[in-house]
């Protein structure tokens, strides 16, 4: 277990319970009266990596980098236009979600829950809490009547809430009460998978604590996997065993946390790291915050080469020319920087 963020380390050794390959998402772009298609918003521009049993791995990134869309292609919200999502169904098959119609995708939906980021739009203000958390129980026949009734407040009970409130209404919670029933909502038909979309980012600083805590014993009481949405490295850090960081529909960098704050790689990861506020007033006046040139590229129309080249401070005229693949670096660590060997980036540690 690692000491300083008590999260338990994943076993390396078993393989992936979800693997994503070249993945791709794309939105068309229609104009005029007739609505013709003119171009298409690459919101997921072929993105790959893995998941194993019980980990964490955290997808970090500006607003519109495509990482909300990466995890509603998981799980089957939308479409995705080409790539492979496969998952380990049992310990001889896996399947590509990504080929499945909704019928065939039906038992994977039981085992490939979300947790949603408003608090407030993802519980449906006309139904009790019992309707909102027992829905899925019912659909899928697992249980009705008093049985309904019981799993529902011992998922109640699971997350921290008191099991009388199943009959109340979304209005008479808390935000932080409010995810605890999005939470026991993802729960109830006891999946292998949670793809948490940043689940702790409307919240208090104080109540992210308590949900952040409750995600983590949950993991580790249940087995559970996250793949965890959020663009706050000061959270990722102390829930996650590795973190991919998405730029402009890609990913740029995937490494240990551990090894992605002290000693990053990308010059990208290194700006979002040096943007990590610091609990320790006196660090607060000491190292450089970047700040970086210009806007985010357009997914509609990135530049050539590399997408982070206009804002980058090494960028030289490969990155102007030549878009760099991702490779790995290491063991379980990847890159997309031309000129990642030769930069000496300063991590978390070293900016504070």
């Amino acid at each position: 277990m690692n000491s300083e963020t008590g999260i338990k380390p994943a076993d390396s050794s078993v393989e992936a319970l979800l693997e994503v390959r070249n993945l791709h998402m794309q939105f068309p772009i229609r104009r005029g009266a007739f609505r013709r298609t003119v171009g298409f918003v690459k919101a997921v521009n072929d993105v790959s990596f893995h998941i194993r049993p019980g980990e964490t791995l955290s997808l970090v990134g500006e607003s519109g980098c495509g990482k909300t869309t990466t995890g509603r292609c998981i799980v089957r919200v939308y479409e995705p236009t080409s790539g492979q999502i496969l998952y380990q169904a049992d310990e001889r098959e896996r399947i590509d979600l990504a080929g499945l119609d909704n019928r065939d995708l039906r038992p994977f939906r039981r085992e490939i829950r979300m947790i949603f980021q408003d608090p407030f739009s993802s519980l449906n203000p006309r139904l009790s809490i019992l309707q909102i958390v027992g829905e899925s129980l019912k659909v899928n026949q697992v249980a009705s009547g008093s049985e309904l009734e019981d799993q529902v407040a011992a998922l109640l009970r699971r997350v921290g809430l008191r099991p009388e409130y199943i009959r109340r209404y979304p209005h008479a919670f808390s935000g932080g009460e409010r995810q605890r029933i999005g939470i026991a909502r993802a729960l109830a038909l006891n999946p292998r998978l949670i793809v948490a979309d940043e689940a702790v980012s409307a919240l208090d600083v104080s109540v992210q604590a308590q949900i952040l805590n409750l995600l983590q014993d949950l993991q580790e009481e249940l087995d559970l996997t996250y793949l965890f949405i959020a663009h706050d490295l000061s959270v990722v850090e102390h829930i996650s065993h590795r973190v991919a960081v998405m730029y402009v529909g890609k990913i740029v960098e995937l490494a240990a946390t551990e090894d992605l704050f002290r000693n990053p790689l990308h010059p990208y990861t290194e700006a979002l790291l040096s943007a990590v506020p610091k609990p320790d007033p006196r660090l607060r006046n000491k190292g450089v915050r970047i700040r970086l040139a210009g806007e985010v590229a357009d997914p509609s129309n990135p530049p050539g080469g590399c997408y982070f080249h206009p804002r980058c401070p090494y960028a030289e005229e490969r990155c102007r020319q030549e878009a760099p693949a991702v490779r790995e670096v290491g063991r379980d660590r990847w890159v997309a920087c031309h000129f990642a060997e030769e930069l000496d980036l300063q991590g978390f540690e070293a900016i504070g």
